[in-house]
């Protein structure tokens, strides 16, 4: 066998394990072997560049490179479906269709309402050519090099079960082993609950903001600039609608087995049903065994089956006449309230945390909610020992909503707010107009010193990624750190402690903290951690005041000249650079060379001539990126938001501007500016 040849048997064998692993759950190789294959692939497509292709395994891994999703015309629209919250009204809409078909017979096809991003996608001759999210239902986004990383999305389709004599013969999963030249089909991007815990414990770990839900988390990683990105998130897929002039059947539920028999992932619970009673067992069945699914549901959808029926029922303006989605009751557990700890974060933000008998729910074992601060504990009156409601309803971060009262035993005691730091003892102070407490020893209590140093390291701040918090608590419980100026007097010696087997990644530590000297002006305030001050104040006082100089002298009124800097955030600032300490560090960090001004090309390209203006970008652009277009934004002092509101100064719009962007501004009066009438504007 050539290479050649090899190529093409490895691409085969690989979209077959990766099917085996991420669609049927019933691997036959281990991860080594099948990491050896991809490897031998990667190799020899290295060697043999006429042998692209852009549907192979190995290019699952994403990329780093940015890109611009564009928008592209559904061939079907993708309408939303009807919600209802009752057996009332399923029973109402089945009586509707009873109607419709005029006493025809009809069976419903009863699925899980899966709760993530609605994907389309499109196959030529077995080939993934396109995927588009929903959008706005005419128009969707087009992610199609972030979809083929997703392992359980077939790059290429054929029926894993050939036909016999040349003849078309139904699977034993009842689908029709012919694959269509073209057919569209739907589903569900979806992040399980092991990647979402496991994502969510790395950006609590950075200091990230944690995402409130799989839903949440899935739509903003199949959105990433960076296919790289969504190739390490584990997202998967379900499948659940097939659509195009020459699919199999006349059936929904017998296109989806068909479509199960090309190797996709089909919902194990779809039911075919015939009675109202049938569909309510099925709502109940599920109501209760969702909790052990590995991804988030949010109800059920009925469909009816037959696609001949559907197209004679047809569709209201908004919806489907033929389909219709019951959403599940947000679920609620009641558990016993053991403790109260508290946390301190790297601002000196301390949260209260209810510690509880652990319970399961909506698909975890949940034994800590965060009680927010001290004015949500006393809106529930609290007691150690009471029996609370712990509810997600979508949300992951669980949440205390009542207090069973009646259960309360008699010895209970109110829970009381600390006042005093519990990490270092300072007392706490609670700023006017804050519902927070906060440690105000920022130089000493040490959660927000190694907090401080996590969060100057992290990727939106200094991004010195060859460290993180394990080596950072480890630096700190050696005395090698003590402060984020002391990480540029790290030498590899320091580092190994003796142990040369530790000496690369000591070399990789030194190397990135030393690239970190280039990181813009901008990000150097943000990373400096001056509480309340996030990574787009940053960028407004670095803009404003052009050199740490000039923000360290600033007076309030002079800080509070700055648009979009509060009387609160001014008065921290001032605060941060009266401390010697803070003053200390920040020279140290001149010293070292960090860029403390705009650079000369910054200098020369700022103007005002969009200050105090609130700029939405939308659409495809020509002449630059949207990234450029967001940079040019804020060089001239104006302010990127993401979404149209009565404060929106205008849309920087270019070609296929979604359409609800375009009736929402011609609703509030928003401007509309194209692309060179901005570059004029700018000049």
């Amino acid at each position: 066998m050539n290479e050649t040849e090899r190529i093409l048997q490895l691409r085969r064998e690989l979209h077959e394990h990766n099917h085996r692993y991420y669609v049927e759950n019933q691997p036959t190789i281990t991860d080594q072997e099948f990491d050896l294959l991809m490897h031998e692939l990667q190799d020899l497509e290295a060697r043999h560049p006429e042998m692209a292709d852009a549907n192979s395994p190995t290019q699952r891994v994403g990329s780093d490179l940015n890109q611009e999703f564009r928008q592209v015309a559904h061939k079907y629209p993708m309408l939303s479906l009807s919600n209802t919250y009752s057996e009332q009204d399923v029973a109402a809409w089945y009586e509707s269709v009873q109607k419709g078909l005029e006493g025809e017979p009809f069976e419903i096809c009863c699925e899980m309402k899966y709760d993530g991003l609605s994907i389309s996608l499109t196959y030529v001759d077995g080939r993934l050519t396109q995927a588009v999210t929903r959008g706005d239902g005419v128009y969707g986004d087009d992610v199609t090099a972030n979809v083929k990383t997703i392992r359980s999305i077939p790059l290429i389709v054929t029926p894993h079960q050939l036909p016999r004599g040349g003849e078309l013969e139904a699977s034993p999963q009842g689908g029709l082993e012919r694959v269509p030249s073209f057919f569209e089909i739907r589903g569900e991007i979806l992040m399980p609950w092991k990647s979402f815990e496991r994502l969510n414990a790395e950006r609590e770990a950075a200091e990230e903001p944690l995402f409130a839900n799989p839903r949440n988390a899935a739509s903003g990683t199949l959105k990433s600039q960076k296919s790289e990105v969504v190739a390490g998130r584990g997202l998967d897929a379900y499948l659940y609608y097939l659509l195009g002039d020459d699919i199999p059947c006349d059936g929904h539920y017998e296109n989806l087995m068909a479509a199960k028999s090309w190797g996709f992932k089909i919902s194990e619970g779809m039911r075919k049903v015939n009675t109202l009673q049938e569909i309510y067992d099925f709502i109940n069945y599920w109501d209760r065994e969702r909790k052990n699914l590995p991804v988030a549901t949010d109800g059920i959808v009925l469909k009816v089956n037959s696609q001949r029926q559907q197209r004679h029922l047809g569709f209201t303006a908004k919806s489907p006449r033929w389909a219709i989605a019951y959403k599940f009751k947000a679920e609620r557990a009641c558990t016993r309230l053991n403790e109260v700890t508290y946390q301190v974060g790297r601002t000196g933000a301390v949260t209260p945390v209810a510690n509880m008998e652990p319970v399961q729910l909506a698909g975890t074992t949940v034994k800590r909610a965060t009680l927010n601060n001290e004015d949500f504990i006393k809106s529930f009156d609290l007691h150690i020992g009471d029996y609370v409601y712990v509810e997600k309803g979508g949300e992951i971060i669980p949440k205390i909503v009542g207090v069973d009262i009646d259960q309360r035993p008699i010895i209970a005691q109110p829970v009381q707010f600390i006042t005093r730091c519990p990490e270092c003892g300072t007392p706490l102070v609670r700023y006017e107009g804050e519902a927070v407490h906060y440690c105000p020893n920022d130089s000493g209590c040490p959660p927000q010193i190694k907090g401080r140093i996590e969060h100057f390291i992290s990727r939106r701040a200094m991004n010195i990624m060859s460290l993180g918090p394990e080596t950072v608590d480890e630096y700190w419980s050696r005395g090698l750190v003590h402060n984020v100026a002391d990480l540029y007097d790290l030498t590899v010696a320091q580092i190994t402690g003796g142990n040369k087997n530790r000496r690369l990644s000591a070399e990789n530590v030194v190397k990135g903290i030393e690239a970190s000297k280039q990181v813009p002006f901008e990000r150097v305030v943000f990373a400096l951690g001056i509480r309340f001050v996030g990574e787009t104040s940053g960028k407004l006082l670095a803009r404003h005041f052009k050199n740490i100089d000039a923000l360290m002298n600033a007076s309030l009124e002079d800080l509070m000249e700055v648009e979009g800097i509060g009387e609160v955030m001014a008065k921290s600032i001032v605060t941060y650079f009266h401390n010697a300490e803070n003053l200390s560090i920040v020279e140290r960090l001149r010293g070292y060379g960090l860029q403390m001004s705009l650079s000369e090309e910054q200098m020369q390209g700022t103007t005002d001539k969009l200050s105090g203006k609130s700029i939405v970008i939308s659409g495809v652009f020509q002449h630059h990126s949207r990234d450029e277009y967001k940079a040019l934004i804020e060089q001239h002092g104006g302010k990127n938001v993401g979404s149209i509101s009565g404060k929106t100064s205008f849309i920087l719009a270019g070609e296929n501007m979604g359409p609800s962007k375009l009736q929402k501004a011609e609703k509030l009066g928003v401007p509309i500016v194209s692309e060179d009438e901005f570059l004029q504007m700018i000049e």
